[in-house]
């Protein structure tokens, strides 16, 4: 089984992880992902594209840090990925083209009228994907 887990370093997407960790064998295949968003053109401008890559690689690295510790002590190999964009899209688009077979991601369990004028992520992974999501709250 491919298992796609989206993280961003919260308490949200670290319960996740001890779900997956505690309820799915340990030959899964899992694949951490973090998507950060994009830096504004205004701070852009002013970097170079190293510096940039280096933003996004702390970013994502500090992100995955918290979920990797559930995974590895309960003996799941388990890949990294770290991308940059509008995380729904990217959730999606790797969802699909990476052929799982479900995703889990971590909720903060906002009512739905919130996630609606907030623009929740995991609301916009459900709405459009094709694979199976289990949302931990």
């Amino acid at each position: 089984m491919k298992i796609l887990l989206p993280v961003d370093g919260s308490i949200y997407s670290t319960r996740a992880a001890r779900y997956l960790a505690r309820h799915w064998p340990a030959d899964a295949a899992v694949t951490l992902l973090n998507v950060d968003a994009p830096l504004r053109e205004t701070i852009a401008g002013y970097l170079d594209a190293d510096s940039v890559a280096r933003f996004h690689l702390d970013n994502g690295s500090a992100a995955l840090r918290p979920a990797r510790r559930p995974l590895a002590k309960a003996g799941h190999l388990f890949d990294e990925c770290l991308l940059t964009g509008d995380p729904a899209t990217e959730i999606l688009r790797l969802a699909r083209r990476g052929r799982y077979d479900l995703v889990v991601m971590g909720s903060h369990g906002r009512g739905a009228l919130k996630s609606l004028f907030l623009g929740s992520v995991v609301v916009k992974v459900l709405a459009g994907s094709s694979v199976p999501v289990l949302v931990v709250r």
